[in-house]
């Protein structure tokens, strides 16, 4: 009970310095220490190194969107490296580019833990193995195969870079990748679908649109979406999950 009081004592603090917090991030980041061509894009040295890793991996990332945007969501992609393989194959969804006839999925624009654009990646998923993870690679390969919005990106309310990651993540429950609060797009469910497994696939979720929905899982807790802002509580690792801010609270 004392856990939940402090937790319901947070909930109430940051919803009060919530728009200050937004505000404070929005002036740092659209400032001058934030010109994306000069940003750091180096690797952040959390993906094993391939040659000496002989397992297959799987990995999945979130980092601060560029300008203004990253004070309230994150840009998510995912790895992949078979056994014995000596490198990474990263795939994300970006749209530079989609108005002028290029396809949103990307293959290997980076390294596959780099910064990016100054914004320091957090791993979500980190599976690893062998031929059992060789198999979850193939799954992963066909649903980046299956993804419906190869040629189309928006930032809000979707489709774009975390519905993408999303809709992998849920045809690979095994991967139990548990996007942020600040995922804004995961909750775009494809094809208008209104009913899905959450993305981390311990649970459901029920999404109008990526406007207004709830989901009830394992990993996610309990999170409601309102115009693409989410909030809810996690329950199995008691914390807060806030808009603009994340998760906050005790370690998954």
């Amino acid at each position: 009970m004392d856990a939940w009081a402090r937790a319901a004592g947070w909930m109430g603090l940051f919803l009060m310095v919530l728009p200050i917090l937004i505000a404070t991030g929005c002036t740092y980041l659209s400032g001058p220490g934030a010109e994306w061509r000069s940003a750091r894009r180096d690797s952040s040295n959390q993906a094993p190194d391939p040659t000496t890793t002989p397992q297959a991996v799987v990995q999945v990332y979130a980092a601060r969107t560029v300008g203004w945007k990253g004070a309230m969501g994150v840009h998510s992609w995912i790895v992949i490296k078979r056994s014995d393989a000596e490198r990474y194959t990263r795939y994300e969804v970006v749209g530079w580019g989609v108005m002028r006839g290029y396809p949103a999925i990307q293959v290997n624009r980076t390294g596959p833990d780099n910064y990016w654009f100054g914004a320091a990646p957090e791993k979500l998923a980190d599976v690893r193995g062998g031929p059992e993870v060789d198999a979850l690679i193939e799954r992963i390969e066909a649903a980046v195969g299956t993804y419906p919005y190869k040629d189309s990106y928006r930032t809000w309310p979707g489709p774009n870079s975390n519905t993408f990651v999303a809709h992998i993540a849920r045809s690979v429950p095994e991967l139990r990748v548990d996007l942020p609060p600040t995922a804004i797009g995961k909750d775009f469910l494809p094809n208008g679908s209104v009913f899905a497994l959450a993305p981390s696939g311990t649970g459901f979720q029920v999404s109008i649109f990526g406007v207004l929905g709830v989901i009830g899982a394992l990993e996610e807790g309990i999170e409601f979406n309102l115009l693409g802002l989410s909030f809810g509580l996690d329950f199995y690792s008691p914390g807060l999950r806030l808009p603009g801010i994340g998760r906050i609270g005790f370690p998954q």
